[in-house]
Formats: C-alpha cells, structure tokens, sequence
C-alpha cells in the first residue's frame, strides 16, 4: 500500500485579503467616528497602507481591518503591522500579509512531528512547505490534531491530504 501524505503551507488567498480590505474602507468611509480625521486603508505595492491624522486612528483602522480578515477566515498570524510613523500631519501604518513557512519554522515543525508525533511519520522540507507522509492515515491524523494543539507566530493550513 502506498504511503498517505499531507503538506502543510502557510498561504492566503489573496482575493480574500482583497475583499477584506474594500471592507474595511467601506466600513471606515461610513463611520462616524472617521468623519474628517482623514482615515484611509489601501494598497501600497504588496503592502497595505493605513493612514489618519493620530496615532490613535490609524490603530482603529488596523483593528477595522484585523476584525474583517477575521470574519474572512484569515488567521492574524498572517499579518504583521509596523508602527505607526508621523509623516508630515499624517500617521501612517504598513503591514504586510505573511506567506510561506521560513526554514526555521519548517524545522521547528518537522522536529516537534518526529518527537512528539506517532512513530513512522517523515516530514521533509519543500521549499517553503512540509510535506508529511505515513502508511497509516490515522497518524496523519494525529500530527494534524499535534499541530493543531501548538501555538506558532506563523498561520498554518493543511493541504492535498491523501
């Protein structure tokens, strides 16, 4: 019988992202307490710029923001904001969405699978995903449920289970 395998990736859907920011803007445009603070969310480049006249604002607009990606599935692993900088009159916040799962963490998770995880698992590094294989599905299982229980700084989904 050939081995069953799953990958474990570190991804997120784009267009989600991109739903969830229009949101946000909806949302702040709408509100009253935005009203002439100069409140704005949008993309720079691959980054997604927020801006307003405090510090305190620009928060909101990310906790806007946070809460719609949220309400998309998005985990907040994904999302690493900077701090809030004064440019001229304006605040500005940069954040980012995280993708990939970096050759450190990768390992991290590969050496919890073969400590922690049922025996005769193998977890190989591909690039910036995990693939892990075993002949019995019920392990696969188990080191689903294994990394389910941990708590990483990085979002993990699991893939192409067969």
């Amino acid at each position: 019988m050939a081995d069953s395998s799953f990958d474990i990736v570190s991804k997120v859907e784009r267009q989600e992202v991109d739903n969830a920011l229009n949101q946000a803007a909806k949302e702040i445009s709408q509100r009253y307490d935005f009203k002439g603070v100069g409140a704005s969310i949008s993309w720079s480049g691959e980054k997604i710029l927020m801006e307003a006249n405090s510090e305190d604002r620009v928060n909101a607009v990310l906790d806007v923001f946070q809460s719609k990606l949220i309400k998309r599935g998005i985990s907040l692993k994904a999302l690493e904001a900077g701090e809030p900088q004064l440019s001229g009159k304006e605040y500005k916040l940069f954040a980012e969405i995280k993708e990939g799962i970096s050759q450190d963490n990768a390992k991290k998770v590969a050496k919890l699978i073969r400590d922690e995880g049922p025996k005769g698992i193998k977890a190989q590094v591909q690039g910036d995903e995990l693939r892990v294989s075993s002949k019995s599905r019920d392990d696969l299982q188990a080191v689903i449920a294994l990394l389910k229980g941990q708590d990483f700084d990085f979002a993990l989904q699991f893939v192409n289970y067969r």
